[in-house]
C-alpha cells in the first residue's frame, strides 16, 4: 500500500501573486494611491461603477428603511388611537428635552476624540491621493441614487 507523497502540488499564493501583475495591482496592500496604479479613464470607471452600485443599493435600502420606520410609526399611532397602547407624553417630552441638553453640551465643546480625528485625517489623505477615483465614485453614487 504505497502512497505517493509527491502527487499533490501546493500553490504558494504569495509567489503566484508576485508573478501576476494585475493581482499585485488590485490586491497589494498599501501599494500607493490609485493614481499611481491606474490611468485616469480606469480610475473614473472604477469609481463610477462602485459609486453607482453603492448609490443604487443605498437608494433601495433607504426606501426599505423609510417604509419600515413610517409603517411602524403608523401602526403605533393606530394602536395608540384604538387604546391598545398608552403613551406617556410627559415622559417623552422629558426625554426629548434631556437629549436636547446633551446635544447642546456636546456641540458647545466642538472637540473630536483623538480616535475620530485620526480616522478623519486618514480619510482626507485618501481622498487627496485619489481625487479622480473619488470624483468618479461621487458621480456614480449620484447616478445610482437617481436610477
Amino acid at each position: 500500500a504505497g502512497v505517493k507523497e509527491d502527487s499533490f502540488s501546493m500553490l504558494d499564493l504569495a509567489e503566484y501573486t508576485k508573478n501576476r501583475p494585475w493581482w499585485r495591482k488590485v490586491f497589494a496592500p498599501s501599494s500607493g494611491s490609485s493614481a499611481e496604479k491606474y490611468n485616469v479613464a480606469t480610475q473614473l470607471v472604477i469609481g463610477g461603477v462602485t459609486g453607482w452600485c453603492t448609490g443604487f443599493i443605498f437608494q433601495k435600502v433607504g426606501k426599505l428603511a423609510a417604509t419600515a420606520v413610517g409603517g411602524g410609526f403608523f401602526l403605533l399611532q393606530i394602536a395608540n388611537h384604538t387604546g391598545y397602547i398608552k403613551v406617556d407624553w410627559k415622559l417623552v417630552e422629558r426625554d426629548v428635552n434631556k437629549a436636547k441638553q446633551q446635544l447642546k453640551f456636546h456641540s458647545s465643546g466642538n472637540k473630536m476624540s483623538p480616535e475620530v480625528k485620526s480616522r478623519v485625517d486618514e480619510v482626507i489623505i485618501f481622498l487627496k491621493k485619489n481625487v479622480i477615483l473619488t470624483g468618479g465614485f461621487a458621480g456614480g453614487f449620484l447616478l445610482g441614487m437617481a436610477s
